[in-house]
């Protein structure tokens, strides 16, 4: 039901003027229920990191270096940093203004309501409907706000004015819709609902600044709101064209190394050059992302074999060893999203294991790709001289009979 006293506070995250305004607001309408823009593990975040505490969380090194995992983790940790980083220049940490919204809330003896959508839905859905294209400008932006000067950064109490919040949006959104629809969209038709399923009649509800227009469109017009299931549901991602080149890579080595065996050619050459370029390229890459010795070897061993499976990548064997050797436990988790400087990054043992996954996996990527003009063409070349006969004597002996049958002159 709609409350019949709501009032919506857009603030900036790491803004103290807007830590001021959400203290001030609350002790004046003394509302029934504060609701505010966390969900409940990003509450808990805060709350831990508020009494010093290590969050709680089950770790385990191999389910994070796979796949989907590690980039939910990688993009999760850098956004966060960001938003530190911010907030480091104005004096404030980012999620003051919501815990300031929650203490006043337990003063005043009102209840708090988290409202967001879980973080790691919002960061599921917003990759799955992520175009490749999309994907590559949004790790750029990362790249580039990663290593911006603080006078490149703009005056962050302005994000909160109408104006220069639009213009935000509005290149937020030129650069990624997709992503921009997940991130700010969804979330303001999901927090929309949950405030309007809040039976009590006087709410403060406390968003970022970018959610507040839209939240207040949804609410007066609720018929707009998918069910929750439907913002909810994290659907595996549709047809990608790299998925499919990396199932069809393997395959197609292995054909050609088949065709060319089945045909009579000397393919031992073929293969210490498809061996010496993916496990060289993985062993190089893994030892320039800084990883131990033991590490880079495994890099050179498994290489050839990952590549030519689609569902396995050398990264993950060298990340292990990895993982091993720098004994990655609990308290490099907590700390990842803790680093404040590069160097922080740099110290940080779940990060430079991170690191030699990635760094692996480019290497041993960019080795098969160089087999190709360097190993399969060549190859491809010989099997054609070698079959073209075969192809052409079939075709004159076929050609007159099929000829007769379907009347080609």
């Amino acid at each position: 039901m709609a409350q019949e006293s709501l009032e919506i506070i857009g603030t900036a995250h790491v803004s103290e003027k807007s830590v001021e305004k959400v203290r001030d607001t609350i002790l004046e309408k003394n509302p029934d229920v504060v609701a505010v823009e966390l969900d409940l593990n990003r509450y808990n975040n805060l709350l831990n990191e508020k009494q010093g505490e290590t969050p709680k969380q089950e770790f385990e090194i191999k389910k994070l270096i796979k796949g989907d995992n590690l980039t939910l983790f990688l993009v999760s940790g850098f956004l966060s940093y960001m938003q530190r980083k911010i907030g480091d220049d104005v004096g404030v940490k980012p999620g003051s203004e919501m815990m300031a919204a929650v203490e006043v809330a337990e003063k005043i003896g009102a209840k708090v309501a988290l409202i967001d959508r879980d973080i790691s839905i919002t960061l599921n859905r917003t990759l799955n409907k992520m175009s490749f294209i999309e994907k590559m400008k949004f790790i750029y932006g990362l790249i580039i706000s990663f290593f911006s000067k603080d006078e490149d950064l703009e005056d962050i109490e302005s994000i909160t004015e109408g104006d220069a919040l639009e213009e935000v949006m509005k290149y937020f959104q030129e650069m990624s819709p997709q992503a921009y629809d997940v991130l700010v969209t969804e979330r303001d038709k999901y927090m929309a609902r949950m405030l309007l399923d809040i039976p009590e009649e006087n709410v403060v509800a406390v968003v970022g600044a970018g959610h507040k227009e839209g939240i207040t469109k949804y609410m007066d017009d609720p018929e707009k709101i998918p069910p929750l299931y439907e913002l909810l549901n994290v659907q595996k991602s549709k047809f990608s064209i790299v998925k499919v080149l990396l199932f069809l890579l393997p395959v197609v080595f292995i054909v050609v190394f088949a065709t060319a065996f089945l045909s009579g050619i000397n393919i031992q050459t073929s293969i210490f050059q498809y061996v010496l370029l993916t496990s060289g390229l993985a062993f190089a890459g893994c030892i320039l992302s800084g990883s131990k010795v033991y590490s880079a070897v495994t890099a050179l061993v498994v290489a050839p074999l990952t590549v030519l499976h689609p569902l396995l990548a050398a990264g993950w064997f060298s990340g292990i060893v990895e993982a091993k050797s720098r004994k990655v436990g609990v308290n490099d988790l907590a700390g990842f999203k803790e680093c404040e400087s590069l160097r922080d990054f740099w110290d940080n043992n779940l990060f430079r294991v991170l690191l030699v996954v990635v760094g692996t996996n480019i290497g041993a990527s960019i080795g098969a790709f160089l087999t190709i003009p360097n190993v399969f063409y060549p190859l491809l070349i010989k099997i054609s001289a070698v079959i073209n006969p075969i192809i052409i004597t079939i075709f004159n002996i076929f050609h007159p009979i099929l000829g007769k049958i379907f009347g080609w002159g």
